[in-house]
């Protein structure tokens, strides 16, 4: 690789494309850089990319606007539409997003940040479409791009694939296919998986994985019946020295909303169901409001409603500073037993053996990552919030949440970060032999 940094870019359109880049934090040659914010050289592009990203968020709340909602959401599905991936065919002909996205970048969408970069000779890592195609055209730079769903639409690859050099980094095989339609060669994909926090990972022996996803068996195996007929196993993926016994501590619930704030009212039925086991410390509970004051306080208004103010077992994680959001988010995690979410690209997080409740989806590419993280066997769907208690209380016992934690771990990849850190430095992938750390 050129140099040992590198420029990192992304836009701040939901936390998806900045939690994917974020592993890479101590890599960036600068800051990590947003498309439409940094080295805006005039008004009239960064008004464009506000424009855009203030409408996203709006399309991601509106179903939850009375009766006009749904017609308006129905405009997000359609701007963000993936074509049937059966039956298996051709489909790199550009698509109207793509010749919209070329146009925009010939009026010089992007055109100012690139000319920055392009003083340093290094090569450009980003997790976001639109930086990956104009950094391309813009300048004659390295570009790896990180896919950051299960399913993408045509507008992730260029005009023409055949000719372009962006690298793709996939989180899964079916992205990596999904590439392979739209015309990207094999030689320029790279199936990594999707780049977890190393503070949860712990490196490529996953050794904090391992720990963690041990003690959180205990906390959700209620009955015991999963490690006693699975005891062998997990003694050889985990290691008998993860589990050895000691006090099952309360399970601790995650629900995370939506980068907009979308699906916060969830958290009132939340809130409501599991009250009394709240107060009596049988459940513990980290509502996420992210970088959304608003969410936060509506959290704590609902608390308040409840008599659960100042209660021990509710934590908000909260930061208006994205990127302390997420390191606050990410402690919470290594505690946390169920996470409760939409399918976002926390779906790939299943991979460090959390069970997924999913939350309705938002947009057609969180209905193929809940397609599959059923396939892989991590999620359950979210039954009636009002009564969750109860149905969460009836997954406890019977050991479906344990079930769907080691799912996750051993079927979704796990060592994305270091993969795609191995093709920086090498250009390659090696073959992995050991399928736990692929």
């Amino acid at each position: 690789m050129l140099n040992n940094k590198y420029w990192i870019i992304t836009a701040n359109m939901g936390l998806g494309h900045l939690r994917a880049i974020y592993p890479f934090i101590d890599l960036a040659l600068d800051k990590i850089l947003l498309l439409g914010e940094d080295y805006t050289g005039s008004k009239r592009e960064k008004y464009l990319w506000k424009t855009l990203q203030k409408s996203y968020e709006f399309l991601s709340r509106t179903q939850q606007i009375p009766l006009i909602g749904p017609y308006l959401f129905s405009v997000l599905e359609k701007l963000q539409n993936i074509s049937p991936f059966y039956p298996y065919r051709d489909q790199s002909q550009p698509s109207l997003q793509v010749k919209y996205l070329d146009s925009l970048i010939k009026k010089g969408l992007g055109k100012s940040m690139f000319e920055h970069v392009s003083t340093c000779n290094t090569a450009i890592i980003t997790s976001f479409y639109a930086a990956a195609i104009s950094a391309e055209k813009n300048t004659a730079l390295p570009v790896y791009c990180i896919i950051c769903d299960s399913d993408i639409n045509r507008v992730w690859v260029s005009h023409n694939p055949t000719k372009s050099r962006i690298i793709y980094f996939a989180p899964c095989g079916h992205a990596m296919q999904r590439l392979k339609q739209y015309g990207v060669p094999q030689e320029r994909i790279f199936l990594t998986g999707f780049p977890l926090p190393h503070e949860l990972v712990g490196g490529e022996d996953i050794s904090i994985l391992k720990h963690d996803l041990s003690q959180r068996l205990k906390r959700l195996d209620v009955s015991g019946n999963f490690c006693y007929i699975h005891k062998n196993e997990i003694d050889y993926y985990l290691g008998d020295q993860n589990y050895s016994p000691q006090y099952r501590s309360p399970v601790t619930l995650t629900y995370a909303v939506g980068g907009a704030g979308a699906q916060a009212d969830i958290a009132h039925h939340i809130i409501k169901s599991l009250s009394d086991k709240l107060s009596d410390g049988l459940i513990r509970l980290n509502l996420v409001a992210g970088v959304r004051q608003k969410v936060k306080d509506y959290f704590e208004f609902v608390l308040a409603k409840h008599g659960l103010h100042g209660c021990p077992n509710i934590n908000i994680i909260y930061s208006p500073d994205v990127y302390k959001y997420f390191v606050m988010f990410n402690n919470a995690l290594k505690d946390t037993d169920i996470l409760w979410t939409k399918p976002s690209e926390l779906s790939f997080y299943c991979a460090l053996g959390l069970p997924i409740i999913a939350a309705p989806c938002i947009g057609p590419h969180e209905a193929y990552n809940l397609s599959w993280l059923k396939d892989v066997g991590a999620a359950v769907d979210q039954q009636d919030p009002r009564y969750c208690s109860e149905w969460i209380g009836d997954m406890l016992n019977s050991g479906i949440f344990a079930q769907r934690a080691w799912n996750g771990f051993l079927y979704a990849r796990k060592a994305g970060t270091y993969k795609i850190l191995q093709v920086l430095q090498t250009g390659e992938l090696k073959k992995e032999t050991h399928t736990l750390y692929k």
